[in-house]
């Protein structure tokens, strides 16, 4: 095979790989050798079939076959004598004037990782933040949980009209032009006024009814309603009032606690209390990281390649798509967008950067996952998916490199940023819970986004400042960790793409939304139908 390197500018690489058509053929020969024992045709003994019609039969598709490995293990040679280190799959393209018989010139192009700098981990110093829990926050989730599991009773009057909070026990018809449509027709439904479950407009309508009224509701479907048959049109339900019900106080007491399969109020305090200790826990650890990351995106800056920015940008841009399509005026919100694009490009770019950053600290510093870990993060992915798919996926993972980095990645960066808490210089300070969300909040709304300035996607990634009525610019992009690209690449180097097809991961069961392509933490249970009118 001969190699010429055609193009070698700042990450960027390209080179002409040659492999002469005498080593195809050998490898046909060999394919052919191997088959002949096994070859049938009417006429022949088994085995005695002449290799002229062995290979008249077979010869293209081994040919093919043939070139295919060829082109792969050259790739492959050329990333290992050059010791080229790929940020994202290899471009192979072969040349289009390729016949059988032919040499075959094959371009390969790609992006190498940067060499990235030594960190300097002296001089980190950090502040963490301490939450304890108070009493008055275990009363606040007790009323909480008691709201959420409200109690009715009948009407003391068959005249008592109902308002928002009571609940309503309706049968209802829904029409579009006249004619009943699927979905829109339910008997026994209990609905509470207020609570928004139903489409705008239709609670309204049902305030001020009383037991056994008949009343017509009209309302208009949102334009984003979920059932495009449906989006944006009027439509009535005649709706029958069965019953009202009025909430009843809840005593928040042992006999409370029994009915949520407790034994006891105290127990129900203590498992409130665990939970908020874990929240809180968490707020801490959010911050810290921020704090973090920023200082280590302060005294860092290095190339980074923009194929691996290209691809974390995308990711952010689909997630913020999606969640524009859901807001109330979809065209605003990504006008919004659009206007802060370049802000979500730095934010891509220092994801990158700090990514890279993390995963070269890691290695240096032998943070590793063990394989227990990555058994128990196959097996947990694994349940997103149908259990006839199951098997299916991890076979998928095991045999993919770049998918099981992937999966492996946000542990990884988890470790390395408990390496760099540990190498830190850590003061403490207690504070409430309303100030360190005061601290995130102000860190939110007030960060201005220059070149090299980012954030953590799962703590620290936001739009660019902006008022807080701006709803779909505003929200942080929800693809992955800022250490998820560096740490997958410098984990498992990057494949050329095979010629043939390869055989998909199986889709996930949770994946039935426009949301399907987004990562799923797990599988959720699959909810009943909902009808029209909500």
């Amino acid at each position: 095979m001969q190699t010429v390197e055609t193009l070698n500018e700042g990450l960027k690489r390209a080179y002409t790989l040659k492999i002469a058509a005498k080593d195809i053929d050998a490898r046909v020969d060999g394919e052919l050798k191997k088959m002949a024992p096994q070859i049938r045709m009417p006429g022949f003994r088994p085995g005695k079939v002449p290799a002229n019609l062995v290979r008249k039969m077979h010869g293209p598709a081994l040919e093919q076959q043939a070139l295919e490995t060829a082109v792969q293990e050259g790739v492959q040679q050329l990333l290992a004598e050059k010791n080229l280190r790929p940020a994202m799959q290899p471009s192979v393209e072969l040349d289009e004037n390729f016949a059988p018989g032919k040499d075959a010139e094959v371009k390969v192009s790609l992006e190498v990782l940067p060499e990235v700098p030594a960190a300097d981990l002296d001089g980190l110093k950090l502040e963490r933040l301490t939450v304890p829990v108070e009493d008055s926050e275990i009363d606040e989730a007790l009323t909480r949980i008691a709201s959420g599991n409200k109690q009715f009773q009948a009407a003391e009057k068959p005249t008592y009209k109902a308002k928002n909070g009571d609940l309503v026990v309706i049968d209802f018809v829904g029409k579009v032009d006249g004619v009943e449509f699927e979905g829109g027709k339910g008997e026994g439904v209990s609905l509470e006024l207020g609570s928004g479950q139903f489409i705008p407009g239709f609670e309204d309508q049902l305030v001020g009814v009383k037991a056994n009224d008949e009343k017509t509701v009209n309302v208009t479907f949102p334009e984003n309603y979920g059932a495009e048959h449906l989006a944006g049109k009027a439509a009535s339900f005649d709706v029958t009032v069965n019953e009202v019900r009025t909430p009843k106080e809840t005593a928040l007491d042992d006999d409370f606690a029994k009915q949520l399969g407790l034994e006891g109020i105290d127990k129900l305090r203590e498992l409130i209390k665990g939970q908020l200790e874990q929240e809180h826990n968490g707020l801490t650890r959010t911050h810290m990281k921020r704090k973090l990351l920023d200082q280590l995106a302060a005294s860092h800056d290095f190339e980074v390649p923009p194929s691996m920015v290209d691809a974390e940008f995308n990711q952010i841009w689909a997630q913020l798509e999606h969640e524009a399509s859901h807001e109330a005026d979809p065209e605003k919100a990504r006008a919004e967008m659009e206007a802060d694009r370049d802000d979500y490009r730095r934010i891509a770019e220092r994801r990158v950067r700090l990514g890279l950053l993390l995963s070269e600290i890691g290695t240096k510093n032998g943070v590793e996952i063990t394989s227990a870990e990555m058994n128990r993060l196959i097996a947990q992915a694994a349940q997103q998916y149908r259990p006839e798919d199951r098997d299916r996926f991890i076979q998928y993972i095991r045999q993919e490199p770049m998918a099981a980095a992937q999966l492996r990645a946000p542990l990884f960066e988890d470790k390395v940023v408990d390496f760099l808490f540990a190498k830190a210089d850590v003061t403490d300070r207690t504070v409430t819970r309303a100030e360190i969300e005061a601290e995130i909040e102000a860190d939110e709304d007030g960060h201005v986004h220059g070149p090299g300035c980012g954030h953590d996607h799962h703590d620290h990634d936001h739009a660019p400042a902006a008022p807080k009525a701006k709803k779909a610019a505003a929200k942080k992009p929800a693809a992955k960790s800022e250490a998820d690209a560096g740490a997958v690449q410098a984990e498992a180097p990057a494949k050329p793409k095979k010629a043939a097809a390869k055989k998909a991961a199986p889709a996930p069961e949770a994946a039935v939304s426009e949301e399907a392509a987004a990562e799923a933490a797990a599988a959720k249970p699959k909810r009943a139908k909902k009808t029209a009118a909500k």
